[in-house]
């Protein structure tokens, strides 16, 4: 009698955790599909690029390097600002900045009113990306992995140089590309 009582405990304590968890799962599944460790906003899907897509101005290119790209209409006082946020965001990498560049892509070809000669300068040729990147928030900056996809996005008028660092950290510390 004793061996049956015994059996069900140890029973129940190896199932009853596997269960309620499976539980939680199927009973609320978009838990864990919001609760990220990032800061910026994944984008989901993935927007892919080809080479063509994207026209870099001189001999620069998105392949084999993170890129911290700001996207704008045209280069005003915010776009300045950005410029400023996202040299320092790379300059406080540290180690890792060089597996990071900066780009402004710009449709009308303005430039910051400060002249910066690591800035990459780039403009966009396909309409479908434009499209796609016009559904976020104006004048954001987009994280491009070293293959040319736009992976991530920060809204620059709440940007948080601390938080965006973070998540460059950890992404180059698990990176094996770039």
């Amino acid at each position: 009698m004793n061996f049956k009582k015994e059996f069900w405990v140890l029973l129940l304590i190896f199932i009853l955790p596997v269960g309620l968890g499976t539980l939680f799962f199927y009973l609320n599944p978009s838990y864990f599909s919001q609760n990220t460790v990032n800061y910026g906003e994944l984008i989901r899907p993935v927007i892919m690029t080809e080479k063509s897509d994207i026209e870099v101005i001189g001999d620069d290119s998105l392949e084999g390097v993170w890129t911290l790209a700001y996207v704008t209409d045209s280069c005003d006082s915010l776009c300045d600002q950005a410029v400023e946020d996202v040299k320092t965001i790379r300059t406080l990498i540290n180690m890792d900045m060089r597996r990071i560049q900066r780009m402004l892509i710009t449709k009308d070809g303005s430039m910051p009113q400060k002249d910066d000669e690591n800035l990459i300068h780039a403009s966009i040729n396909n309409e479908e990306l434009l499209s796609q990147l016009a559904s976020f928030p104006k004048n954001s900056i987009f994280l491009i992995d070293p293959i040319g996809n736009f992976m991530l996005y920060y809204n620059p008028t709440d940007l948080n140089i601390k938080f965006v660092i973070k998540d460059l950290k950890r992404l180059l510390k698990y990176s094996r590309i770039g």
